[in-house]
């Protein structure tokens, strides 16, 4: 049978690890390296699927855990599953819903058979195991789904990371059974580990061996340095199928989708961007501006000068400042959509300079245009 979704290498970047490719899913075909804008209760904050079209959105993530709670698989099956519930016709992804429910650290309990958490609404007792993970993905009908797996933090013990590393690649496999849909819906492995070479490697090993249609490298962005986790991407990216995509989980600031795409990552995802927008803090070409601040009070220019999206073509940031200033919808709207722009954008010059085995140059560029210490920006 073939995979749901497939990866097609276009071009190879002759300078470091980085690939140009596209990601076939029953949605459509996509560029990668893409970034995938989170929707975590079937929703962008404040953004309309059509909005996310314009500025070059493709892939979407929604929140397994939310979405289970509320408002249940159950109606968004009904629905016709999320593509139709939140009339965005481009892919989908959803997470597992681990990473949320071992978020809760103080109320949570995991055995061999899953995790006893309270819901963080009303305090009920629940239950998640593999198999529960994996239906309830089935219900909401993503292109792309995740295995249950633990995700232990960064610093943890080696000893306990090698049990919970154990123990995620016994869950993947239950998983793989317990999936339904193969033929329309990608399961997706996830390889743990912490900052362990040797047990990203036995995770690696586990995970290809049960030949999953894709893989994602979970357990970074979670407190550890840039460098750290650049140097996991080192040596875990080589351990991964070249012929199908690689997701790199949690990753959303501009040098770390570079970083990332040097190594060989093929999508990405992060709430950074919308969060961030909320308390009225924007990315742009020459670093984060914080808009709130008062010296924008009497600036009738765009937010970025170098960028071309709705935002900076229409409004000032004298304008944005006053709405979010004031507490207007608006100006967190416009934000946002700024935010989710530019890193789309991004990923466009990166995917041309993949092309142009140029990414190493274009990263210095960046990092010096951006407000990174040069010397470190030459430093790959």
């Amino acid at each position: 049978m073939e995979p749901a979704v497939k990866y097609r290498l276009i071009h190879q970047d002759k300078h470091s690890g980085a690939r140009l490719g596209e990601l076939i899913t029953p949605h459509g075909t996509f560029p990668t390296p893409m970034f995938m804008p989170v929707g975590t209760q079937a929703s962008v904050k404040t953004m309309a699927p059509e909005e996310l079209d314009t500025m070059g959105a493709t892939v979407i993530l929604a929140n397994t855990y939310h979405l289970w709670l509320r408002p249940g698989p159950e109606l968004i099956e009904e629905a016709g599953g999320l593509h139709k519930f939140m009339n965005w016709h481009k892919g989908i992804l959803t997470d597992s819903g681990g990473f949320q429910v071992f978020s809760l650290a103080d109320t949570r309990h995991i055995t061999e058979e899953g995790v006893t958490f309270k819901n963080h609404l009303n305090g009920a007792k629940m239950f998640l195991s593999p198999e529960k993970a994996i239906a309830i993905e089935n219900a909401l009908g993503p292109d792309i789904m995740m295995s249950l797996d633990e995700c232990p933090p960064f610093f943890e013990s080696y000893d306990y990371v090698k049990k919970s590393v154990a123990r995620t690649s016994r869950w993947a496999e239950r998983g793989l059974q317990a999936h339904k849909n193969p033929d329309w819906q990608a399961l997706f492995g996830i390889v743990q580990g912490a900052g362990f070479k040797d047990l990203r490697e036995q995770s690696a090993k586990d995970l290809v061996s049960m030949d999953f249609p894709g893989y994602s490298i979970g357990g970074l962005s979670v407190g550890e340095s840039k460098d750290e986790m650049n140097h996991v991407l080192d040596f875990t990216t080589p351990l991964l199928p070249e012929n199908k995509p690689r997701y790199l989980m949690g990753v959303g600031s501009a040098d770390a989708l570079i970083d990332g795409a040097l190594r060989g990552i093929d999508m990405f995802d992060c709430v950074l961007p919308t969060r961030i927008a909320r308390n009225g803090t924007c990315m742009t070409s020459r670093g984060r501006l914080v808009i709130k601040n008062a010296k924008y009070a009497h600036d009738f220019g765009p937010l970025d000068p170098n960028c071309d999206c709705y935002t900076c073509r229409n409004y000032s940031r004298a304008y944005i400042r006053h709405l979010i200033h004031v507490g207007e919808a608006f100006g967190i709207r416009l934000t946002t959509y700024h935010n989710l722009y530019f890193l789309l954008h991004l990923m466009q010059q990166v995917r041309e300079a993949i092309a142009n085995d140029d990414l190493l140059a274009f990263r210095e560029d960046f990092f010096e245009a951006y407000g990174y210490n040069k010397e470190k920006a030459k430093n790959f």
